[in-house]
């Protein structure tokens, strides 16, 4: 019997990929032709993982310090003064903080991201009066309630006015970047952090019987504490951990009142511990040349430590640095001119 003449080819099935295919490319999952697919997404890196430090499996990573530095940060401790750390993107400004909360067991640190737009007051507390008038009015109009909302579910502090509540134990306060923020912004610190303290006048106004407020945190959730006659003051003053990428100076008045640690740049053992603390132990092995590569470009270009991670996690992974400038696009300049 005549079979007939065979069926024209699927284009769908002319465009898998071949049993035999390399294995080199099987790292791209996404293959720019327009076709769907539904492929089993790659590992996420270890510092990649969202949910904080632990969601990284086995709790926070090791935070390499070196001793010179350790004592600076103890001594700030002792002092119980801010730290203004520096050093160029990826030295572990941020990151010192976030030891310093796991090892010392002092709680999620309190997080000021500090930009062009930011103030102080936002960041000891926020109120919501519109908000509050609306629900006001609703509840009038509904014959839901005779009295005012209660305020307090209508303020909420911010990271560092958290970190001045009262407690039995200090917070860790990271205010990052803070040469990012207005000219005026570090000594607008100066009196919070000297006093210790800050008031709140939506709350102080407040009549006799309303002395006391429960007002939400900073932190995750609906956690509260209770403001008495609108006034915050910590009863232990927080760990303050302050970045700065050294883009301009701080007033002399500012600096005095700081303790200062300058991080460097890591060295090639340093380099290699960072890794592996994030890796796991015998990263490096077959990742030699990527850490001589980031290393030689780093004394002409601005690198950060992570770019050699994401470049060691790829090379770990099968990918082929070399094929497109690969390599060029994650060790990129981060100073601006390429």
């Amino acid at each position: 019997m005549n079979a007939g003449p065979p069926e024209p080819a699927d284009p769908a099935d002319a465009a898998d990929p071949a049993p035999d295919e390399d294995a080199a490319d099987a790292w791209r999952i996404f293959r720019g032709d327009g076709r769907p697919r539904s492929p089993d997404l790659p590992p996420v890196p270890p510092w990649r993982r969202l949910g904080g430090p632990a969601a990284a499996g086995g709790g926070p990573r090791p935070y390499r310090i070196d001793p010179a530095h350790v004592d600076v940060v103890n001594a700030a401790l002792q002092l119980r003064r801010p730290l203004l750390v520096t050093g160029r993107p990826g030295t572990g400004k941020t990151s010192l903080a976030h030891a310093l909360a796991h090892e010392l067991s002092l709680g999620q640190v309190l997080h000021w991201p500090v930009n062009s737009r930011s103030n102080l007051p936002e960041a000891l507390y926020r109120y919501d009066a519109i908000g509050r008038l609306r629900e006001a009015t609703l509840a009038r109009e509904t014959g839901r309630a005779r009295s005012e909302p209660d305020i307090g579910a209508f303020l909420r502090l911010g990271p560092v006015g958290t970190a001045l509540v009262a407690a039995g134990r200090p917070r860790v306060l990271l205010v990052d970047e803070l040469d990012k923020g207005d000219v005026d912004l570090p000594n607008d610190l100066l009196t919070v952090f000297e006093e210790g303290s800050f008031e709140i006048p939506e709350l102080a106004r407040l009549p006799e019987d309303q002395s006391e407020v429960r007002v939400l945190t900073a932190d995750p959730g609906r956690a509260t504490v209770p403001v008495t006659r609108g006034q915050v003051h910590c009863t232990e003053f927080p760990v303050v951990v302050i970045t700065s990428n050294g883009e301009r100076d701080f007033p002399p008045a500012f600096l005095r009142r700081c303790l200062r640690l300058e991080l460097p740049d890591p060295d090639a053992a340093a380099l290699r511990e960072i890794v592996e603390a994030h890796l796991g132990v015998g990263a490096m092995a077959g990742a030699e040349d990527v850490l001589a590569e980031f290393l030689e470009r780093r004394t002409h270009r601005e690198l950060a430590t992570d770019q050699l991670l994401n470049a060691v996690f790829l090379r770990k992974g099968g990918v082929d640095l070399d094929a497109h400038r690969l390599l060029e696009s994650v060790l990129h300049n981060l100073g601006g001119t390429v």
